[in-house]
């Protein structure tokens, strides 16, 4: 391995960016171990699971379980060459596509949870509301929740709009993508 300054310098610079995208990935609900490979493999073009493991030192079952949670979020693939029986794998190194792969699902799932406990609360309510000789103040309280619920509504409709639009690419006609 060479030795110098501007290697070190290099190596530096890599770790930097492998450490940002680790935090930045942290933020978003991906564990920081997992972030620093994802880091770690756009940094490189192809890694196995053994090159990952000896770089970074994680155990092969803790490697398996993170390259497996890149693949599933869809910013990692694994890629097959003939004649070579260990599978490598790569990172999406275009974060335009990072974002679209990443995101949306997460936006999905929380107008799925979200909406699905708001109607839920809505029918308990409702029951509440059509009960006879209702208290005038706990009928009031009742829906005056359900109307907060409701008006809720227009937020899930327009992040699972947002979600369909940056999934598809539509997104880029509003906000075009800029190279410098």
């Amino acid at each position: 391995m060479d030795e110098s300054p501007e290697f070190a310098a290099i190596e530096q610079a890599r770790d930097l960016v492998i450490d940002s995208i680790a935090e930045t990935m942290d933020l978003y609900g991906i564990t920081r171990s997992v972030g620093i490979l994802y880091g770690t493999m756009y940094m490189r073009d192809e890694m196995t699971l053994d090159e990952m493991r000896e770089e970074l030192q994680m155990s092969k079952p803790s490697m398996s379980t993170g390259v497996k949670k890149l693949q599933d979020l869809n910013v990692v693939k694994k890629t097959f060459h003939r004649g070579i029986r260990k599978h490598t794998f790569v990172a999406e190194k275009d974060f335009f596509k990072f974002f679209t792969n990443f995101f949306p699902p997460k936006w999905e799932r929380e107008v799925q949870v979200n909406v699905a406990a708001i109607e839920e609360a809505q029918a308990d309510l409702q029951d509440v509301l059509n009960k006879e000789g209702l208290n005038e103040d706990i009928k009031n309280e009742a829906l005056q929740l359900f109307e907060q619920l409701e008006s809720s509504k227009a937020y899930y409709d327009w992040l699972k709009r947002l979600a369909d639009a940056v999934q598809s690419g539509e997104i880029f006609k509003f906000i075009p993508i800029e190279t410098k």
